[in-house]
């Protein structure tokens, strides 16, 4: 496999598309229906797709990181998001609640141990499930890691990341109040959940906006607005996992319990101009981690569909076979 030149797009480096050959939703017992679907090889090495967000959904295209033939690829919405219901409910809603769902799906599907393969919010929750089961584990795929760490969120919702887009900044920052700024988190919590709806879609707009903007290397500021239902369900359960510091017991919690997971394989992908999740995050997870391999792509930003990216996920994917 040719590393990017610069000239392909993302899906140049992606296999053919597929369908799943199983389609499901597991009732959680508590009020959460899950959606599941499996694509490939039922035989298959089991891998189980991670998203990030929190609250974005899986999509058709992260089935393609893998070869059809060799892996039995899962996927699932998590909670209160994508094809999962109720949408946009955040009781009964944790990263514990999500590595619980997690368990669910391995022990109805059959399966011993999988690789976990997370992006973003997905390599946070990857990386907690793994320290909460690790002989369920593999081998990590990691992509634009995110330890859910106060520092991160002060980087994004606290300025830093402005200094580099100060116009899409303004937009994100001056539309609460000056008096609130000072916790931007807390402001926008207030208003995705203020009961109304009309308030609770402009303001969803607004953070998913700003996240997006920033998210491609290649990106020239806010693009195409989020459908309504989409951007009001991406951004409570954003916040609402923010605003409760993820629901770790503390800061730092990934890193102070790494050693749970050190005996196990781990392939990091990292973009170096990443302004969501700040290369920073990716170093420190790997510094010490004998059996971390850290690919650090050079011209590429956090998104998934980033060229770079993807040649390398796909390279990560291939090499495990």
């Amino acid at each position: 496999m040719d590393r990017t030149d610069g000239h392909r797009r993302a899906a140049d480096y992606l296999y053919p598309p597929i369908e799943p050959f199983d389609r499901r939703v597991i009732d959680m017992g508590d009020g959460h229906r899950v959606y599941v679907e499996q694509c490939g090889n039922p035989q298959g090495r089991p891998v189980v797709v991670v998203h990030g967000g929190p609250g974005g959904g899986c999509s058709p295209a992260m089935r393609r990181f893998f070869d059809p033939q060799v892996y039995r690829i899962v996927l699932f919405d998590q909670r209160g998001c994508g094809r999962s219901r109720p949408i946009a409910a955040v009781a009964a809603n944790t990263t514990w609640d999500l590595v619980a769902d997690m368990e669910a799906i391995r022990t109805t599907l059959g399966i011993d141990a999988w690789v976990l393969f997370g992006g973003s919010w997905g390599a946070t929750l990857s990386l907690v499930y793994a320290i909460t089961h690790p002989g369920r584990v593999d081998h990590l795929i990691l992509r634009g890691v995110f330890l859910m760490t106060r520092a991160e969120l002060d980087w994004f919702y606290g300025g830093g990341a402005g200094r580099f887009f100060p116009e899409e900044w303004r937009r994100f920052a001056e539309a609460i109040p000056e008096a609130e700024r000072t916790d931007l988190i807390a402001a926008y919590h207030r208003r995705l959940f203020s009961g109304d709806m009309a308030e609770e879609v402009r303001f969803g707009r607004l953070w998913s906006g700003w996240e997006n903007a920033l998210a491609s290397i290649g990106a020239e500021g806010a693009g195409v607005e989020a459908p309504p239902d989409y951007a009001r369900a991406f951004a409570r359960l954003e916040c609402h996992y923010f605003q409760n510091d993820g629901f770790l017991a503390q800061d730092g919690w990934i890193l102070a319990n790494r050693h749970r997971i050190e005996h196990l394989p781990a392939t990091i992908v990292q973009g170096r101009y990443d302004m969501i999740c700040p290369p920073a995050s990716a170093w420190a997870l790997a510094d010490g981690w004998a059996r971390a391999r850290l690919y650090m792509v050079p011209m590429a930003g956090h998104a998934l569909s980033e060229p770079g990216i993807t040649a390398e996920l796909v390279r990560a994917t291939f090499a495990l076979r």
